[in-house]
């Protein structure tokens, strides 16, 4: 399996990609865990990608695709790839470098929800420091509160979770991101997915998409 996962911050793309890893047995690969490694380990490219992160902005292409496609040469049993492509030039990019490797694409997933909800779902959202585990304190709060249940590390409100934030990330996704849609649409490989309501009631209409790639 080789796909891809689309929608705009909040639509849920990182809890459903684990949950997708498990299912199917793929490697998640989250370009927004690759930065934040970097940032915390104050990399060069960690504070390049970091000044774009914390302004909602989109971190440049070069920044990100020769990391992205070394990670993509290691991996052998199929993967998921969370927050790449975010942009038309990104997605030929991919494209190109596996049609290289005889490995196609075989779907981008959207998860579609209104921008109202993302807002609220963002606001809420706090974010393991240790592991980079999510929860939302409305509707997926931890155990204890500001303690992640995987690894018991500190859990934070990213800046970029701030909602002024949020509504310019959401700006910047309708402006660079949203025509990825009919750029896999026209090669028929978008594949949506309600993403509102329970956690496990959007797994199961993400597996029920991707079942015929099996």
């Amino acid at each position: 399996m080789r796909i891809v996962l689309l929608g705009p911050p909040g639509a849920g793309k990182g809890t459903q990609a684990h949950r997708l890893e498990g299912y199917f047995d793929v490697r998640l690969i989250s370009t927004g865990d690759m930065f934040r490694r970097h940032v915390r380990h104050e990399t060069p490219l960690g504070l390049k990608a970091k000044s774009y992160m914390d302004s909602g902005e989109l971190v440049p292409d070069d920044v990100v695709i020769g990391m992205l496609i070394s990670e993509l040469d290691k991996t052998q049993n199929g993967w998921i790839l969370d927050g790449f492509p975010r942009t038309i030039p990104q997605a030929e990019a991919l494209e190109e470098a596996l049609a290289d490797r005889g490995a196609p694409l075989q779907a981008a997933v959207r998860f579609v929800v209104p921008d109202e909800v993302t807002v609220g779902r963002l606001a809420g959202r706090r974010t393991c420091t240790r592991c980079q585990r999510t929860y939302q304190l409305g509707t997926h709060p931890s155990r204890r509160l500001g303690v992640c249940d995987a690894c018991g590390g500190e859990l934070i409100q990213r800046d970029d979770d701030r909602e002024e934030t949020v509504r310019h990330r959401l700006e910047v996704y309708h402006r660079d991101t949203a025509p990825l849609e009919r750029f896999y649409e026209e090669r028929d490989l978008l594949r949506n997915v309600d993403a509102v309501g329970e956690v496990d009631e959007v797994t199961r209409r993400a597996i029920d998409v991707l079942g015929e790639l099996t």
